[in-house]
């Protein structure tokens, strides 16, 4: 068997942090009882945990992209579980947040939604035999998407306008960037005589 590379022990590494991550996200709210016996003294610290964990676990997928590039480390492993342990770790942190109350579960749906609809594109591209790159409006969605959550992991009541400033932009750049991704690619699902 061979030995797995960098990338792919980081792209484990983010799967794994994301069940420490739900556990401390949803505390008390997830209903397990021990949870504030353990914690009841750092309670209000929780949050910040929660943010540090989400923030090392999307720094992995940064590092994990440049070496594998850098050192020509790409593999069928990566290629397959890179992504889906990026959609694993966003979707948990929405759906988290849905439950304690910080997004509406309907914003959630139309971007966990978008993730699917441009993952089965991508899969009948693949068995075309089209690699399609990610676009400039995917990686602005992925940006704000990304300090959308930060701000309503760590839910600072100052920040409340500005994080909901943050959640529409997320939400317009994710309708944009699915309906340019499947404009420009529309070729890909035309049918194949």
């Amino acid at each position: 068997m061979k030995k797995m590379n960098l990338p792919n022990k980081l792209t484990i590494i983010r799967m794994v942090l994301i069940v420490p991550f739900v556990l401390v996200l949803l505390g008390e709210s997830g209903g397990w009882s021990w949870y504030g016996a353990l914690f009841g003294n750092v309670m209000e610290y929780m949050d910040y945990v929660a943010l540090a964990i989400f923030i090392v676990a999307s720094l992995t997928d940064l590092i994990d992209g440049k070496i594998a590039r850098k050192y020509n480390l790409v593999t069928n492993f990566g290629k397959f579980m890179d992504p889906l342990a990026d959609k694993l770790l966003v979707c948990a942190a929405l759906i988290g947040l849905v439950e304690l109350g910080r997004i509406p579960a309907w914003i959630v749906i139309i971007i966990i939604s978008r993730e699917f609809i441009i993952s089965g594109f991508r899969l009948v591209a693949s068995d075309n035999g089209v690699v399609i790159a990610a676009n400039y409006w995917g990686k602005f969605k992925t940006v704000f998407q990304m300090i959308m959550v930060c701000l309503m992991i760590a839910d600072i009541p100052g920040l409340r306008l500005v994080t909901e400033i943050v959640m529409w932009i997320a939400l317009l750049l994710t309708v944009i960037s699915l309906v340019d991704y499947l404009v420009k690619n529309r070729a890909v699902m035309a049918e194949q005589k």
